[in-house]
């Protein structure tokens, strides 16, 4: 019997619907079905009946979730099921990105532009090197796992192995880590870098936070210590290290060699073909464009939209797919599509939507053919790729549920939690005759959500609010503000870091509403939310369609007195059918509580925040020497209170007066530093000021 890689700690065991759905799930497994559908009802546990599959069936597991906020909830809670596992989060490293591309019509171009979140792309790193390394993998990834990647063969062949003891030279050595792409630093370190000093080389794995120290004697390497690069603490000694390269993409010399030839090759194809065509204009851009393009790459190695390129640096065929995570996976694995209804749409439309925007590049001279095969994975090549396959949602489509070889309910929950109530109130004053009287008019949608809202903030919940835009969420966000309520609206707009972090403020009680548009729908957890009102309800569309409905109305059903207000003056065909599944649940699980004899309770979840590991090295410097500092002051200033002092100063006063204190000394140090040119220290000094300027506010 193969060796149980993957460990599973829980409290908890399976409970209500959760141990059969693992049964059947694992049985199909078992029996080799290719397809299987999870139909959870939300607040199940769906991601515990998962992590118990997993568990079982003991095999690399790949889930891909639909957006990044969802990825980042599942990654947490997977490393909370699995300690001892590799867990690692996998999406898009870009904070911002503006593709290339051409609009014809206006004849205007557009130049790439993009900002890569550094430590994203260290984690991207952790799970493609914890694939090549380890059995026990969980990747939690967004579709950008279908996107270009480097080819593992070439990211792995280069991967090298220092041991203490082995010959070694310094040089030789710093020559090894710049042909993978490693950057040498003489100031603070980061993923991916190193710096010489003495007879030792510091370098920082690209795929962690921690520094390995190569001490070199006698044409050796004596020692190779791991170091905190904040404190400079040891913290042990490594007999041997991997490391790996600090970019996935990796083309040996030869290869690149026949890459120049084949871009001339199909530069003059091309050229050929324009000239044929009578496109003057297009074959100039062309020639400059690849001509300019190949200079940059033999001097610096590099050039704008690289990537356009990457075909022929791989030396595959044309209209061959690329490598992508998936790719990583090099035995049979386990792949969890969640929120499938979601999910899957996008990893069809991805090919499509980047083809047609490459093929106006390519006939308007702005890039060559092969460009294309710089492109996600085709569904069907997607397809092709995964293992054995599970999709999980409260709302499966009817495509998911066509293409498994069985369904599994999940409808009731352990905790006894029924689904929401649902009451429907009009949008207008003009049609609330049941709910308006000469005394108590109806005030109309907004000032009701807020009657109602004030009423569950007085109980210690949270509420959600979604509406039809972007410009509607922010509009009534700054609406309820000005009514005392705190808030905060979620959009696409708003970083991914950003995003994860004022949800986790929002189940702190930081605020007490979000408004949103539809990143609140599928999978968030938040038991804390007891009031979801869903504005314009009856305004027909993907946003208040059945399957939209039911999932929004799900967000209450981890709250014993959740409740959700669809605003409508009108019955939809949507709203019937969303209100008529709920019912249908509602009415399983309170036969199983009266069976059972359960009260329902609400969910107490512990509140953590992934972005406490996307922390940058800056930022912990940041908040180490400021906590250090804050504590000393403050112990100074009570010795000072004692001692009659600032006896006469309150409480917030003696604080603010040990942050100016700090500012000031803070502010002569930065000015020092700067003097001497060591402006590292000075952006930490600089942001430790902002921090503090912000706590007096």
């Amino acid at each position: 019997m193969q060796n149980k890689v993957f460990k599973l700690k829980s409290e908890y065991k399976p409970d209500g619907d959760q141990p059969v759905a693992i049964s059947q799930l694992v049985k199909g497994l078992d029996k080799g079905m290719k397809k299987q559908t999870l139909l959870g009802a939300t607040g199940t546990g769906k991601t515990f009946t998962i992590a118990n599959v997993i568990a079982e069936h003991n095999k690399p597991t790949l889930v891909i979730a639909h957006n990044k906020t969802l990825a980042a909830q599942l990654a947490q809670e997977f490393r909370e099921f699995f300690p001892d596992a590799a867990v690692h989060y996998f999406v898009s490293y870009y904070d911002f990105y503006q593709p290339e591309a051409y609009m014809p019509t206006t004849d205007t171009y557009i130049e790439k532009d993009a900002q890569i979140n550094k430590e994203i792309d260290r984690l991207r790193h952790a799970s493609t090197q914890a694939l090549l390394t380890r059995k026990d993998v969980i990747i939690v990834a967004s579709v950008s796992c279908i996107y270009g990647l480097g080819d593992p063969d070439e990211y792995e062949k280069v991967n090298m192995k220092l041991e203490k003891g082995m010959k070694a030279d310094r040089l030789d050595l710093m020559k090894k880590l710049i042909n993978v792409h490693f950057e040498r630093t003489n100031a603070d370190i980061n993923p991916g870098q190193f710096r010489s000093i003495g007879p030792k080389i510091e370098v920082m794995p690209i795929s962690e936070t921690f520094v390995y120290q190569i001490e070199f004697v006698g044409g050796k390497i004596d020692k190779i210590l791991k170091v905190d690069p904040v404190s400079s603490v040891i913290l042990g000694e490594e007999s041997a290290v991997f490391l790996f390269p600090a970019k996935h993409f990796i083309t040996d010399k030869a290869q690149k060699e026949k890459a120049f030839k084949a871009i001339k090759a199909e530069l003059a194809a091309q050229l050929k073909f324009f000239e044929k065509e009578g496109k003057v204009l297009e074959a100039e851009r062309i020639r400059r464009r690849t001509n300019y393009d190949l200079a940059m790459i033999k001097e610096v190695g590099y050039c704008n939209g690289i990537e356009n390129y990457s075909r022929l640096f791989s030396g595959k065929k044309a209209g061959e797919p690329p490598e992508t995570l998936l790719s990583y996976f090099k035995n049979n694995f386990l792949t969890i599509i969640d929120e499938s209804h979601v999910t899957l749409p996008q990893l069809g439309g991805m090919y499509s939507a980047d083809r047609s925007r490459k093929q106006t590049l390519v006939d308007f001279g702005f890039r060559l053919p092969s460009a294309k095969d710089n492109r996600p994975l085709k569904y069907e090549e997607f397809e092709e790729r995964v293992g054995q396959t599970i999709y999980v949602s409260a709302t499966p489509s009817d495509r998911e549920k066509g293409m498994s070889d069985q369904i599994v309910e999940q409808i009731i929950r352990p905790t006894g939690l029924i689904d929401p109530e649902v009451i429907i109130k009009p949008v207008s004053a003009e049609v609330a005759e049941t709910y308006s009287s000469p005394q108590h008019p109806y005030p109309g949608q907004v000032q009701d959500f807020i009657s109602e809202t004030e009423k569950t903030i007085k109980k210690g919940f949270r509420v959600i609010a979604t509406t039809l835009t972007k410009r509607m969420a922010e509009d009534l966000t700054l609406y309820l503000k000005d009514k005392g309520i705190k808030a905060e609206y979620l959009h696409s707009e708003i970083k991914t870091i950003e995003r994860i972090q004022i949800l986790t403020q929002f189940r702190k009680g930081d605020f007490d509403v979000i408004v949103g548009v539809n990143l609140l729908r599928e999978g968030l957890d938040l038991p804390e939310v007891a009031l979801i009102g869903i504005l314009d309800a009856d305004k027909e569309g993907f946003l208040r369609s059945e399957t939209s409905l039911i999932q929004t109305i799900g967000r209450a059903a981890r709250n014993s007195e959740g409740r959700v207000i669809l605003y409508a003056d009108k019955m939809t065909g949507s709203m019937e059918r969303a209100i008529s599944e709920t019912t249908r649940r509602r009415n399983i699980q309170l036969a199983y509580n009266k069976k059972h004899k359960i009260t329902p309770k609400t969910i107490l979840k512990k509140i953590n925040d992934i972005t406490e590991q996307l922390e940058s090295t800056h930022a912990k410097a940041v908040n180490a020497e400021l906590s250090i500092d804050i504590a000393l002051f403050k112990k100074t200033m009570e010795k000072e209170k004692k001692s009659g002092k600032i006896s006469k100063l309150s409480d917030t006063e003696r604080e603010n007066a040990v942050y100016e204190k700090i500012i000031s000394i803070k502010e002569k140090e930065m000015k020092k530093v700067v003097k001497e040119l060591d402006f590292e220290t000075a952006a930490i000094l600089r942001d430790e000021i902002m921090v503090l300027k912000e706590k007096i506010k």
